[in-house]
């Protein structure tokens, strides 16, 4: 059964006939992890920040469901849609710098929402804490939980960011570009933490990305995704065997070579996006 369910979700700037998502229809099954894939702009980040209730005043949704572990989150008042999604879904955010708040502890910022959203007690959040500062390999945790984010490297910070993720034991995980702001290095030590973290509590994964290297080694199913129009759903095994859209295997035939160091980029053909922007403008003219 899937946990989250999205349906012909459409979404506009408010006041204008813009769009930014086009008829978006997916699904995440319980302990799937699902790649969101496409350029800067591609509509990724908007759909996880919809099924987050935290999209921008300046978007508004016109159309679609979406079903978060059965209930379509939509239909609810916006004080009921918070709880509903706090209490089973959490965000890995991409910054780690700018998602942390520089006046507080770490410790302060993993455990603030098991207190206060599900009612745990100082004590045994605290405990929590320091499980999972040992869980995502952080030397030193208790030393860690007191330290500022400034007093921490990036990778450091981006490892506090995923403990308080799966603090609450969530049913869904956004993680939204969560390797961005890291160097190679870190990002491959962080992308093999993820995978990890999900196998083993079981965690459905929404898997932001534009790196199709991520997708081919942590995600069961992607979706390719241009203008907020989803080209195609596929399983990643059917994918990298022969993507069946052509700005599909477009962008997989201009993802580098690392075995070919000295091999050149290959851009996207002039065709293929007139192509996909052809497909986008059918989809507008079909929305009133």
């Amino acid at each position: 059964m899937s946990f989250l369910v999205i349906r012909n979700l459409t979404a506009r700037l408010k006041g204008t006939d813009h769009l930014l998502l086009r008829g978006v229809s997916l699904e995440v099954a319980a302990g799937e992890v699902r790649g969101l894939v496409g350029e800067s702009g591609a509509g990724k980040s908007m759909i996880g920040k919809a099924v987050l209730g935290t999209l921008p005043r300046s978007v508004e949704i016109i159309s679609g469901e979406i079903f978060l572990d059965g209930t379509d989150l939509l239909t609810l008042p916006p004080a009921h849609r918070r709880t509903a999604i706090g209490a089973t879904a959490a965000l890995i955010p991409q910054d780690p710098l700018t998602a942390l708040n520089p006046s507080r502890r770490t410790g302060a910022q993993i455990t603030d929402r098991l207190v206060d959203i599900l009612g745990w007690t100082r004590a045994d959040a605290d405990a929590r804490a320091l499980e999972l500062l040992g869980e995502v390999q952080i030397p030193d945790p208790e030393r860690v939980l007191r330290a500022y984010p400034h007093e921490l490297s990036g990778g450091m910070r981006q490892r506090i960011l995923i403990a308080s993720a799966f603090a609450a034991e969530p049913k869904l995980i956004i993680a939204d570009e969560p390797t961005t702001a890291l160097d190679v290095t870190v990002q491959k030590q962080i992308v093999k933490l993820i995978a990890a973290m999900q196998g083993r509590h079981g965690t459905a994964l929404l898997f932001v990305t534009h790196d199709l290297g991520v997708v081919s080694k942590v995600c069961q199913r992607l979706s390719i995704l241009y203008g907020g129009l989803v080209l195609e759903d596929t399983s990643a095994r059917d994918f990298f065997a022969g993507p069946r859209h052509a700005y599909s295997r477009a962008l997989l035939a201009a993802t580098p070579k690392y075995t070919d160091p000295e091999a050149s980029l290959v851009p996207v053909p002039d065709a293929v996006l007139a192509g996909v922007q052809a497909e986008v403008a059918a989809f507008d003219r079909r929305t009133p």
